[in-house]
């Protein structure tokens, strides 16, 4: 049914035949070119044109367009019907019944079977070819001569009227052999170019493929280790709870005994004076005088005075001398309970302190400034006077740190809040100390961070914007050395990445800092 259905597609709706040399209107239909030239021919006589598909009115003879595709699929649906024995075309000799045609005479403009074949003119100028009725494709549509030449410099094929006499003349041409040959060779080239690229790509998409699974794997690893680390962190955040509250219950347990202590006899005291002073106002009430002054125990109804003191200074311990929580106990135990866990998770992950940096000042261009701590670096108009040696840096304001690093896991961390001119980074001691490869970052022997109106990244001589902004004027440098990852961070909250280097380092590695304006802090030695 589909070949039907393209069989259809190929027949002109003039001659409702397969088409022959199809040309194209504007209007985007399809023609033989003789049979839309005929049809042009008639419409002539009437003084106007139009498409006999749908109709469009053209006010000229409309230019015709030579559909190549269209051709080429007629072709390619041609050749595929010539596997049978029919193929649909027949010899142009047999006039009483039609036999198939095997092959077709490019002068003659005809089709010829077996019998008629033998007898046909063996001339070089009758050119063979498969049996076609797309002839006139092969003729100059100017002298209808056969197109036997490629002119090179018109990129056209041309008869030999054209080559001797036409607009072509003393051009420089080929035989249609040659040059089919050489535009053979040279789509060769070019397939085999594009053979080399795909298999490039193909080899990129298989190691991205990979890296993709490695990740995943990397992932699900990743997500297992977290998953356990944070039940055990529930479990321990859960006993360090319960340690602080059973603190807390101590505490107020034992302060509130004392408290409950004192209150109880300051009750029963409360209650002695009360008792005592109703026998001080009965007496106070009596008329009869004798009685009142022989009335026995009075001194002890007097008697205010006994332990008020001792009750005095412990309600005042109790209420004003620390006899309360004691929260910065608590605030420790739980402070060092978090820090117990915050160990844990370091040693979990691996996860190493926060590396102390000094800068070594020998390394110093001279006009910056070393700070007494060998922690701060800033650019000075003064020069400093500091001698000369092949350590220091000459031509660019760089200053290196005096601690190497040669394995293991680091990392650093910068303030640049006081700086808009800034370079951070790892270098190479071998690091050039004049001229333009003493650049931190100009060379093949140091990776940075820079700000110069925007942040990038430099390895190389190579630049990478990576950033508008810094969210916090804080930078951690993190190297793993065996690893070969040098990355750098913006210490915002969350933390976000900025951009890490893959490398294999030959080298132990020391800090590299450059100012050009204000000053640069190294951060104090701290945990994860």
């Amino acid at each position: 049914m589909a070949s039907s259905d393209l069989r259809r597609e190929l027949d002109c709706s003039i001659c409702l035949s397969i088409y022959t040399d199809p040309v194209n209107l504007s209007c985007g239909h399809n023609f033989c070119r003789v049979c839309i030239d005929r049809v042009l021919d008639t419409q002539k006589r009437s003084g106007g044109y139009s498409c006999p598909e749908c109709r469009e009115e053209f006010q000229d003879w409309p230019l015709l367009h030579r559909n190549i595709t269209l051709r080429n699929i007629v072709e390619t649906f041609r050749s595929t019907q010539l596997d049978t024995k029919e193929t649909g075309i027949f010899c142009t000799q047999c006039i009483h019944s039609p036999v198939p045609a095997v092959k077709s005479c490019l002068l003659c403009e005809a089709s010829l079977c077996d019998n008629h074949l033998r007898v046909h003119s063996k001339s070089p100028e009758h050119v063979l070819t498969d049996p076609t009725t797309s002839m006139e494709n092969r003729k100059c549509s100017i002298h209808r001569e056969l197109l036997k030449y490629y002119c090179t410099e018109d990129s056209a094929c041309i008869c030999v009227s054209c080559r001797l006499d036409g607009e072509h003349r003393g051009h420089k041409v080929e035989t249609l052999d040659e040059a089919s040959e050489k535009k053979k060779q040279k789509l060769r080239n070019v397939l085999q170019e594009m053979i080399s690229n795909r298999k490039e790509i193909e080899e990129r998409v298989q190691s991205l493929q990979e890296r993709k699974q490695r990740v995943k794997e990397k992932s699900a690893g990743e997500r297992e280790k977290v998953t356990t680390l944070f039940i055990e962190l529930r479990r321990q955040l859960e006993d360090l709870e319960k340690r602080v509250l059973r603190n807390i219950s101590s505490q107020e347990e034992r302060i509130s005994h004392s408290l409950c202590d004192l209150i109880d006899q300051l009750e029963i005291k409360k209650e002695d004076l009360s008792r005592k002073m109703e026998d001080i106002e009965e007496l106070c009430n009596m008329t009869d005088s004798l009685t009142v002054l022989q009335e026995s125990d009075t001194g002890d109804l007097c008697d205010t005075e006994e332990g008020d003191d001792e009750d005095r200074e412990r309600h005042d311990r109790l209420l004003h001398n620390g006899e309360d929580l004691d929260v910065f106990g608590i605030s420790h135990t739980l402070h060092t309970g978090l820090s117990d866990i915050i160990k844990e998770v370091n040693v979990f992950f691996n996860i190493p302190k926060a590396s102390d940096i000094l800068l070594d000042v020998n390394t110093a261009h001279n006009n910056l400034q070393i700070s007494d701590d060998m922690k701060t670096v800033s650019w000075s108009d003064i020069k400093q006077n500091r001698p000369e040696t092949p350590a220091r840096f000459q031509d660019y304001r760089n200053v290196l740190g005096s601690r190497k690093f040669s394995s293991g896991r680091h990392y650093w961390e910068v303030d640049v809040s006081k700086s808009e001119c800034w370079v951070v980074g790892m270098c190479y001691p071998s690091i050039e100390r004049r001229g333009g490869q003493s650049g931190i970052g100009n060379n093949k022997k140091s990776w940075c961070l820079y700000r110069y109106y925007q942040y990038s990244i430099k390895h190389d001589n190579k630049m990478i914007h990576v950033s508008d902004n810094l969210l916090s004027n804080r930078v951690r440098i993190y190297v793993d050395y065996e690893a070969g990852q040098l990355s750098f961070y913006d210490l915002c909250d969350p933390i976000r990445h900025l951009h890490t280097f893959t490398t294999t380092f030959t080298e132990p590695l020391h800090v590299g800092i450059a100012v050009g304006e204000g000053h640069v802090t190294i951060s104090g030695e701290g945990g994860l």
